[in-house]
């Protein structure tokens, strides 16, 4: 049974990064002028706010959160971690929607990052 499901989340892991791959060279493709109209995020937040997150405090960021990979389901992690790294998503270029209440980037190895989003005035 074991390897069945090896095989199955192997084959999952597999088709899941040929998707992405697809997705880099579509937009690789796109005019200038639709990137720029499309800053958007594709995703509910949910898929970011069922991750276990920890409290920070930095000098320079002041109060984030951070999700490790080890404190968190793992295939809900990869789903949130490969939109991220899909996205470019850093600390200069945030991850985030319209109606987001957090921002959300990559640093470093097995860690999301997020941080509340300023109010709009």
């Amino acid at each position: 049974m074991n390897e069945k499901i090896e095989f199955l989340v192997k084959l999952r892991d597999g088709c899941q990064m040929l998707v992405d791959a697809a997705n880099e060279y579509l937009e690789s493709l796109a005019p200038p002028e639709v990137k720029e109209n499309d800053k958007t995020a594709a995703v509910q937040e949910t898929t970011f706010i069922i991750l276990n997150f920890e409290q920070q405090q930095g000098v320079k960021l002041g109060e984030f959160d951070v999700a490790y990979k080890p404190n968190n389901i793992e295939d809900k992690w990869h789903h949130a971690y490969n939109i991220l790294r899909n996205s470019n998503a850093t600390i200069n270029n945030r991850y985030h929607g319209q109606d987001y209440a957090y921002s959300y980037w990559l640093y470093g190895e097995n860690k999301i990052y997020r941080q509340k989003l300023k109010p709009k005035t």
